[in-house]
C-alpha cells in the first residue's frame, strides 16, 4: 500500500467516536514496533504507553477525564495514555552508548522535565501519524485530570502522564467539520 500525505494528514481527521471494530494485540505491537524509530534527543526516547481496554482500565480512565471526553473513550476500542518516564535517563547508556549522556540529566530536574515532555509529545505524534499509517484513527485529547490519571496508572513508578490519544476505526458520522489552521505568512517566518 503507497501512503499519502492526505492520508495521514490533509484527510485525515481527529475522532469524536468510534466504531465497535476491535484493536487486536498484533497491531498495538505493530503500531509501536514503527512509532519507536522516530527521533528523540539523544536518543532519550521518554514515552511510555499505556494501552487500556479491559473495561475496568476504561472505567478508570473514564474516571479521570473530561466529560466532554468520556464518550470518546467509553466507544474507543483502544485509548493509549502517553506518559513520560521522568527518569528516562537511565536507559541513556543503552540508547545513547557513544557519550555519557546519563550524566547530562543527573540532579537536572528542569532539564529533565523539559527534555521528557517535548520528547514525549514527540513520541506522541509519532503514534498518531504511525496509527494513521496503519490505517488506524486517532482522537488526541488533553482534557483530563493529570494526577488522577498518574495516580490510577503510573501508580509507584516514575512516569507522568503527557496526553491521551484514543485508536480504532473512527465514526466518520460523528467527525466535527474541518477547522480552519492557520497560513503560512501567520504561521511561519523566513529568515
Amino acid at each position: 500500500m503507497t501512503l499519502t500525505v492526505e492520508q495521514i494528514f490533509t484527510e485525515a481527521r481527529s475522532q469524536n467516536g468510534y466504531l465497535d471494530e476491535p484493536v487486536s494485540d498484533e497491531m498495538l505491537h505493530r503500531l509501536y514496533a514503527t512509532l519507536k524509530w522516530g527521533p528523540t534527543s539523544a536518543n532519550s526516547s521518554p514515552a511510555r504507553f499505556a494501552f487500556v481496554r479491559s473495561p475496568g482500565a476504561k472505567q478508570r480512565l473514564i474516571d479521570c477525564v473530561s466529560p466532554g471526553n468520556t464518550e470518546k473513550v467509553r466507544q474507543a476500542p483502544v485509548s493509549v495514555i502517553i506518559g513520560m518516564d521522568m527518569r528516562f535517563f537511565d536507559q541513556l547508556p543503552e540508547l545513547f552508548p557513544h557519550a555519557d549522556a546519563r550524566s547530562w540529566f543527573v540532579d537536572q530536574p528542569t532539564l529533565v522535565e523539559s527534555t521528557a515532555f517535548r520528547n514525549s509529545s514527540l513520541q506522541g505524534a509519532y503514534l498518531i501519524i504511525a496509527a494513521r499509517a496503519l490505517g488506524l484513527d486517532c482522537g488526541p485529547m488533553s482534557g483530563f485530570d493529570a494526577n488522577q490519571v498518574d495516580e490510577a496508572f503510573w501508580s509507584n513508578s516514575t512516569v507522568k502522564t503527557n496526553f491521551i490519544c484514543t485508536l480504532g476505526k473512527g465514526d466518520q458520522a460523528k467527525v466535527f467539520p474541518r477547522n480552519p489552521r492557520l497560513p503560512f505568512d501567520r504561521a511561519c517566518r523566513m529568515l
